[in-house]
Order: structure tokens, then sequence, then C-alpha cells
């Protein structure tokens, strides 16, 4: 028990080790005269304000900007991709010292952030599918679904028209869920920011726009309120100097301008080849915190189930409040609890490695507690009473008679939640973990192939739990005819 304990505290510490790795630091910002290194939330679904390019890097007019104002005012920084809704969440909850991604200042925001000066301006246009003729103007929505992306001016602009035009609202996390929506005919319409769908179409993303742009407000950095105050200066500082020196017309230029770049039509074959690597990756990723959250849900669940199983009332009560609490609470709720809410409440910072490894492992860790016990009691209560009267005692019984028998009836479970825990992963991306599901949204945020990628990843997804599932079955009967 003592080297048990020994190990798992030594685990601990190197998960706390590993966790305290940034996801990728501004090379602009490499060598600073001094000061800390500011953790910048971001969207990673957002072009042309913020996507990943072919190779891998996070580009857009937000990313070019502050990489370009870390310059000018020589200061580090680390970009944390977490998705629009995440980003606010870690923002407000302290996780993060900034956030730019394409971030409306509001008067309700103004309540909890403190902003910059604008740095771009916006306003909503209604689009649809490029084919679609039906829908010209507002009143042609009556009776209809319209698609918004949650946290947007699209969405506030099409919730104060909603009832004076009999449409319905259908809400999405990421623009490239609400593309889809209209071009499957789902919803007939979205609505959007100018630049990002004008933008999108010039990728060819499917879509038109039928109306003018309506009068919008301003994007702009934030940081939390009363906090970061000479981050905030130094931002507004190094942005009146791109605007002095020209510097912020070429990055807007380079996205939005009449001498941006046109996209490079791919193959299909060309497309899937060049999206495999960042996918394999992503793969990769799945799979290191599966089998980390693994390790640590099968010590829980040893410690929980033998509690359950074990003579002492009061143990099995906490071990039934252990399982009962966390199969309760759906995995996304505890991801957002751990994230978010546990640092906001007792204000630090937890690393996003290290809230992915504790949501995995306490829902994984419940089931296994089950597991166990029902493998343990599954055995017949008759052979630990003949043990017993041939006076073993009940550890040495249990140890020697009951548990062998009891690994052939888990092995199986064991292995489906290993399927569980590695699908489960993909839920994490809400809290901003790139994983295999994260990559191939990044990557259709770019490329708007949908159908492509996500076939893609689910045919890696399947492989993988094809060849665990053949693993279990051939286990299983390796330890039958044992």
């Amino acid at each position: 028990m003592k080297k048990m304990r020994t190990f798992f505290i030594i685990m601990s510490l190197l998960l706390l080790s590993i966790s305290g790795m940034p996801y990728l630091t501004a090379s602009s910002a490499a060598e600073p005269a001094s000061g800390k290194t500011y953790q910048i939330g971001t969207d990673v679904t957002f072009a042309p304000f913020e996507f990943q390019d072919a190779n891998g890097n996070f580009v857009g007019i937000d990313m070019d900007l502050m990489e370009a104002i870390a310059k000018d005012q020589n200061f580090k920084f680390e970009i944390k991709p977490l998705g629009f809704n995440a980003a606010v969440q870690a923002l407000e909850s302290r996780q993060v010292d900034g956030v730019i991604a394409g971030m409306s200042i509001t008067d309700e925001r103004k309540q909890k952030f403190d902003f910059s000066e604008p740095y771009s301006k916006s306003g909503v246009v209604m689009a649809v599918r490029e084919d679609q003729t039906e829908v010209k103007e507002y009143g042609d929505l009556k009776g209809k679904k319209v698609a918004v992306k949650t946290g947007t001016e699209g969405y506030t602009f099409a919730q104060s028209i909603a009832s004076k035009y009999g449409f319905s609202i259908v809400p999405f996390d990421e623009s490239i869920q609400m593309y889809d929506d209209v071009k499957t005919g789902n919803s007939i319409a979205c609505f959007d920011d100018f630049p990002v769908l004008a933008y999108g179409m010039k990728q060819k993303n499917g879509l038109k726009i039928v109306t003018k742009m309506e009068e919008g407000g301003s994007y702009g950095f934030a940081v939390s309120k009363g906090q970061n105050k000479e981050l905030l200066e130094k931002f507004n500082a190094g942005l009146a100097n791109l605007h002095a020196n020209g510097e912020y017309e070429r990055i807007t230029d380079k996205y939005i301008g009449v001498n941006a770049e046109e996209p490079v039509k791919q193959s299909r074959l060309g497309l899937i080849l060049d999206s495999l690597p960042p996918l394999l990756k992503g793969l990769g990723k799945t799979l290191l915190y599966t089998i980390i959250s693994l390790f640590f849900a099968f010590i829980l669940g040893l410690i929980f189930g033998f509690m359950k199983v074990g003579q002492n009332k009061w143990l099995r009560g906490i071990a039934t409040v252990f399982v009962d609490l966390f199969r309760g609470i759906p995995l996304i709720v505890l991801a957002f609890f751990i994230y978010f809410g546990i640092p906001q409440a007792f204000g630090f910072k937890m690393p996003l490695f290290l809230a992915a490894v504790l949501t995995l492992s306490l829902n994984a860790g419940a089931y296994v507690t089950e597991i166990i016990r029902g493998g343990i009691q599954s055995i017949d209560r008759g052979q630990m009473e003949a043990a017993r009267s041939l006076g073993l005692p009940y550890r040495k019984a249990m140890i020697k008679i009951i548990i062998p028998q009891a690994v052939r009836i888990m092995i199986p479970s064991f292995i489906n939640q290993l399927v569980i825990t590695l699908k489960d992963t993909s839920i994490l991306s809400v809290i901003g973990l790139v994983e295999l599901t994260q990559s191939g949204k990044i990557i259709i945020a770019r490329t708007f192939e949908s159908f492509i990628i996500w076939g893609e990843v689910a045919i890696l997804y399947l492989i993988v739990i094809t060849i665990l599932t053949k693993i279990s079955n051939r286990l299983e009967r390796k330890m039958s005819n044992g």
C-alpha cells in the first residue's frame, strides 16, 4: 500500500509537470526584454480572424495583429485555441489573461471585461445556400429556421428580429456547423458578421449573401474586469503604432482586401493526404489522454471497488456516493465545472491537460468501480465461505481465490470502458482540448469540406476501436480456454 501511494504521488507530480506545457508560443516574441508570458485565448474556426492554415499554424487578422503588437511592445504571449465560448469562459474564470477572438464590444460584456480600443468594425448579414432563390429578405423567413452561432453579434441580431419576422433560431457553437446546417437545408439561412461570410464565400463555402450589412459594433481585445491593465495598455499602444506605420492595413488587406490571396482548389485525394498528418497527431493525443486517464481511473476503481464489496458500511456508503456522483453528472458538465467553475471559485489557474485528465479519470473511475464490484460479486458466495471455513483470512481468500476468477469476467468490460473513454475525449473539445475531433473541426474551418474530413475522422476512430475490440475478443477467448 505504501509503495502504491508513493507511485501515485510520483505520477501525480509527473502529470502536473506535463500539464504545464504551453500550446504554442508567439514566434515574434521569442526574445523579449522582460516580463511575464501572457495566456491569450482565441477561437479556432472564425476565418479570416483566426483559423489554422495548411501547415498547422494559427493565422488570421487577430493572430497577425497579436503577433505584430507583441513585437512592437516587446512582450511574450501564448495562444490557447479554445473555441469562442470556451475562451470567454476561460477569461471569466481567469484561466487566460486575455481573449482576441472577433469579440464584439457590448454593454453586457463591459460589465465583466475591460476592452481595448476597437481594432475592427463588423456588421451582420444574412446568407443562404448559393443555389437557393426562395429567401431574399427577412420577410421571407416566416415559419422557417435560421442558424446562428452562439455568443456572436449575428445571434443577438437574429434574436432581436425573430418575433417580428416569425422565424425560429437554431444555435451552434461553431461557424462551420452553422454553414453546414444551411447547406444541408435544415435551416434556410444564417446570420454572421460580414467579413467572416465574405471571406467564406471567397473560399467557396457554398453560401451567398442576400442582404445589406446591418450597422454593427466593433471587435475588441478583452481582459478580465480590473485585471491585466498593463497588457491592455500595451495592446492599445501597439495598435496605435500599427495604424501609424501602415502595418494594420497590410494585415487586413492580406485577408479581406482586394489583393487577398485566392484559395487553391485541392483535389479530394490531395485534401485527404494533407489533412492526415494533423488528424494522426490529434489521434495520438486522443490515445495519450485515454491511457493516462484510464490509469488513474483504474486506481480509483480499485480503491472504491473494494470499498463497495467490503464489510465496512461507511466505506460502502462513500464508494456508492462516488459512483452515483460521477456517473450521474454528464461529462460535458463535469468538464466545465472542473476547468471553469473550480478555478473561478478558488482563484487559481488549472492547466487544460490536468482538467481533461481529471474529468475523464473521475468519470471512467466511477464505471471501473462498478466493473470491479460486479466482477467480484459475480463469483459464487460459497467459494468465499469455503475458503474461510478452511482457515483462510478474508483478505487472502480474496487475493488467492476470488479476484483471479473475477478478473476473467472483468477484462471484456475493461476493454469496453477503454473504447468509451477514447470516444469521450471528443466531448472535451468544448474546453479547448485539441484531440482527433477538434483537429477535424479546425481543418473543416479552413477547407469547408465537412464530408471528406468527418469521413476521415470516422475511419480513424473505427480503425482504433476495431483493433481494441479484436484484442478484447482474443483476451476473452484466451481467458476462457485458460
